[in-house]
This record gives C-alpha cells, sequence and structure tokens, in this order.
C-alpha cells in the first residue's frame, strides 16, 4: 500500500465536498490536518489517483499527487496523533 499527498487548489467555482469525497473513498486512512492538503494511504498510483480526482475538479484548477512512503518528514505545530500518524504512514 502508497502514502500518497495529495495537494490542490480550486481556483473559480470551489466544489471542495465533491472533492475530499472523492479522496476519501480511494483511502485506508487519511491525515487531513492541512487546508488543501491530504496524505492518504491507498492501493492507487499516483497517476490512477490523479485520474480518479481529476473528474472532480475544473480546467483551471491545479491537482498534485505524490508518491511519499518512505521519504524523510518533518513537521510542527500538529497534535501528537498527527505526528503518529505519519511515522507508521510514510
Amino acid at each position: 500500500m502508497n502514502t500518497l499527498m495529495i495537494g490542490y487548489d480550486l481556483n473559480q467555482q470551489k466544489n471542495y465536498p465533491e472533492l475530499i469525497d472523492a479522496i476519501k473513498r480511494m483511502a485506508n486512512g487519511y491525515w487531513h490536518h492541512l487546508d488543501s492538503t491530504w496524505f492518504i494511504k491507498s492501493d492507487f498510483s499516483p497517476t490512477d489517483a490523479r485520474d480518479n480526482l481529476r473528474q472532480h475538479i475544473d480546467e483551471d484548477d491545479e491537482l498534485l499527487v505524490l508518491r511519499v512512503t518512505g521519504a524523510s518528514w518533518a513537521g510542527a505545530g500538529f497534535e501528537q496523533s498527527a505526528y503518529d500518524w505519519l511515522s507508521n504512514s510514510i
């Protein structure tokens, strides 16, 4: 299972509920402590996740999906459960 980072900017029409529901449906656990950034556990590849989510954004929106499994990371200002999830998932 991969850990993916999903980041987006919805520029004109903001349909966050539809996009968020699509992200959650792909996830087998997720971390969402920053407004437009998600980390999810998923069997999707970055390309498959992008293709799945693309139908929920407009042409002027931006979407980035990265596989971060095994990446190093650091953070500040989060509650302990947020750090625990990242430590166990990346």
